[in-house]
């Protein structure tokens, strides 16, 4: 009887694990076949854009702009620079770019002139020594950008949406008072798709953001404002935020560094949206993208949370021949697109350099689950319940008005809504009647992918992965290639720290790049080896300027 019954149990549950293997196969490939007509279909329209004459920023002819924002604040400490001297240099060129990638909502020109005006007051008067006042004060006279979903007192933060009545924040977020305590001067907040729910950025207010590289492409999302300020030197740091690479996509094609750091190293306290699941301060980020390197350690030692988190480990030397390196080209999901040669080829390029220049063997990895990582990483994020949405009925996000007829108020060219967000409603309705069980198995699979990287990696290893199948596209390509952000949005679902890294441009004149991956905490690998790349290959490249505008 034991063993009859032992036997029917291991039926049971081979039949119930091939019962959630189908399904899973299942939405595979119909995601695959309904991704492929849909970019068959849109392929005419989207490409259209292609005959319509590209614009160009205008060359940088200001050093200022071609200066780190260590070096700056280096210099502006020395009083080798005047802070006033900077802010007015970016706000110059915040003006002649604008025109061109429509990336800034709303700016406080005149008032970063004062704060700077300030500042070089007090470096006049000040006793404290320029080592105090670097430890102390890393970003003094420093100008900084922000994305509009983080609040900047008397700034718009209203995320893209279309009200009556846009919001202006009466507050600073968290990382904004940082930013302030270490000296830095916000000077505008940037544009933002409707509710950071897309991976390009467009909205109903401020319209698309342009790519710098190339004026008819996207400059991806959610953070396209600020990657396309940072590109077009209009920008040199920037505070930015990251729930499914919503950073490091826009870092990528606009070829600059992205960082999501470790979960909860840094508050997310002021963004909008905002959620009250338990969950999200694992999945979502705030972070900085930079235009070098060397920023990326001061950045993230200003912004994160001295009580959750000692920084001090981010000033350790890091020998690149005590980091284990691994690689893989791909995810072998049937639901995602192929990995451009050129990509594949870049990384094959970074393997080289590490092998032959530095003596370092980078080991080809083979997580096999991460042909999981799209059903995954965005089942775990349309589980988050309590998020801020265009559905939310009166304060509580949790209680929804009613999807069906936002959807018919969209198809009727009678919503003030994107796309996206009406689309969010409908997927998150279709997640919530999933079966249990698997819903259960989607979660044990996230976690065992979360464990493969995390045995893998250990307590000195990082791996080299791609961060998209492909450089910078043209608007709305996004919806027929959504499957590919789960190359980035995995690990916002399994909690491990990523830098975004640019290496060069593809014989279109598009940035690439990959990400470099560490283990919880170990962020300062990562950082490490985005030096070492950004040494090796070049980091930033000006965009492609137009001369007639000088």
């Amino acid at each position: 009887m034991e063993l009859a019954l032992s036997l029917l149990t291991l039926l049971y549950a081979d039949l119930r694990f091939n019962y959630e293997e189908i399904l899973d196969a299942f939405f595979k490939r119909l995601i695959r076949v309904l991704l492929l007509i849909l970019g068959f279909l849109m392929y005419p329209f989207v490409h259209l854009r292609a005959f319509k004459k590209q614009k160009k920023c205008p060359p940088i002819n200001n050093e200022i702009l071609l200066l780190s924002a260590t070096e700056l604040a280096r210099r502006i400490r020395r009083k080798e620079l005047s802070s006033e001297q900077v802010v007015m240099s970016y706000i110059k060129r915040c003006k002649e770019v604008n025109v061109i990638i429509n990336a800034i909502v709303d700016e406080r020109f005149d008032d970063a002139i004062v704060d700077a005006r300030k500042v070089d007051k007090f470096l006049l008067t000040t006793i404290k020594s320029e080592i105090e006042l670097n430890n102390e004060m890393p970003l003094l006279g420093v100008p900084v950008t922000v994305k509009e979903s983080i609040a900047v007192k008397g700034m718009s933060h209203s995320s893209g949406l279309k009200i009556k009545n846009p919001i202006i924040s009466d507050f600073d977020s968290d990382v904004i008072l940082r930013v302030k305590k270490a000296g830095g001067i916000p000077l505008l907040v940037s544009n933002t798709p409707e509710m950071c729910m897309c991976w390009e950025t467009y909205n109903n207010v401020t319209g698309t953001t342009w790519n710098p590289y190339n004026t008819n492409k996207t400059a991806g999302g959610s953070s396209g404002g600020e990657a396309a300020l940072l590109a077009s030197a209009a920008s040199v740091v920037s505070i930015s935020s990251d729930i499914g690479g919503s950073a490091r996509l826009p870092a990528l094609f606009c070829g600059v560094f992205g960082h999501k750091p470790t979960p909860e190293y840094i508050s997310t306290h002021g963004h909008m949206p905002t959620c009250d699941d338990s969950s999200w301060s694992s999945f979502f980020s705030i972070g900085p993208m930079v235009r070098y390197s060397e920023d990326l350690t001061m950045m993230l030692k200003v912004l994160c949370q001295s009580d959750k988190f000692d920084a001090s480990h981010l000033d350790q030397k890091v020998e690149l021949s005590d980091i284990k390196f691994y690689y893989m080209e791909s995810d072998k999901s049937p639901s995602t697109n192929t990995v451009d040669i050129e990509i594949i080829n870049g990384i094959q390029r970074f393997i080289k350099h590490m092998e032959s220049a530095r003596g370092i063997k980078v080991q080809k990895a083979d997580i096999k689950e991460m042909k999981y990582a799209f059903e995954t990483s965005s089942s775990m994020l349309l589980q988050l319940n309590g998020v801020d949405t265009i559905y939310k009925k009166g304060s509580n996000p949790r209680e929804w008005k009613s999807v069906f007829l936002e959807v018919i108020k969209y198809i009727s060219f009678m919503s003030p809504h994107t796309f996206p967000n009406i689309a969010y409603g409908v997927l998150k309705k279709f997640v919530d009647t999933l079966p249990d069980g698997y819903n259960k198995w989607i979660n044990d699979k996230n976690n065992l992918i979360k464990k493969r990287f995390q045995d893998l990696l250990g307590e000195n290893g990082v791996l080299i992965y791609p961060g998209f199948t492909t450089a910078a596209h043209y608007p709305y390509e996004i919806y027929s290639k959504v499957a590919d952000v789960s190359y980035m949005m995995i690990f916002n679902s399994i909690g491990l720290p990523v830098t975004q890294c640019p290496l060069g441009l593809n014989k279109d004149g598009l940035p690439i790049g990959f990400q470099v991956v560490g283990n919880v905490g170990k962020d300062h690998l990562t950082i490490a080896v985005a030096r070492e790349i950004e040494r090796a290959f070049g980091g930033w490249q000006e965009p492609p300027s137009d001369l007639k505008t000088v």
